[in-house]
């Protein structure tokens, strides 16, 4: 069973820097991808970032140059450094592993999807 916990959120103005952390029990190495998603109220849920398993990376383009996924497999954890934040980066942040299986596209959204509770990010202007 994969259970995940993410701390790190606040509150912050714009321009500030925060970094989440997302502990992973079970074997963060052996997931096929982990990654970050966010969602603002009223908004859907979007990707913010994501690591596979080769250790390649892929951001929205919203987040590019700002934000950086990495993790630490010896201490089951992964980080999203959130740099030059925005109003607009004001969401729950989420953390996401696969239970098993590959990350094709859409896998989130499966049953095999395991996420944590969320951490609040809130930017003010």
């Amino acid at each position: 069973q994969v259970q995940l916990v993410e701390s790190g959120g606040g509150s912050v103005q714009a321009g500030g820097s925060l970094r989440l952390s997302c502990t992973v029990s079970g074997y963060l190495y052996s997931r096929d991808c982990i990654g970050w998603f966010r969602q603002a109220p009223g908004k859907e849920r979007e990707g913010v970032a994501k690591m596979l398993r080769s250790g390649s990376t892929t951001y929205a383009d919203s987040v590019k140059g700002r934000f950086t996924i990495s993790k630490d497999n010896d201490k089951n954890t992964l980080y999203l450094q959130m740099n030059s934040l925005k109003p607009e980066d004001t969401a729950m942040y989420y953390c996401a592993a696969p239970k098993y299986g590959a990350c094709y596209r859409g896998w989130e959204n499966e049953p095999r999807a395991a996420w944590g509770q969320g951490t609040q990010v809130t930017v003010s202007s």
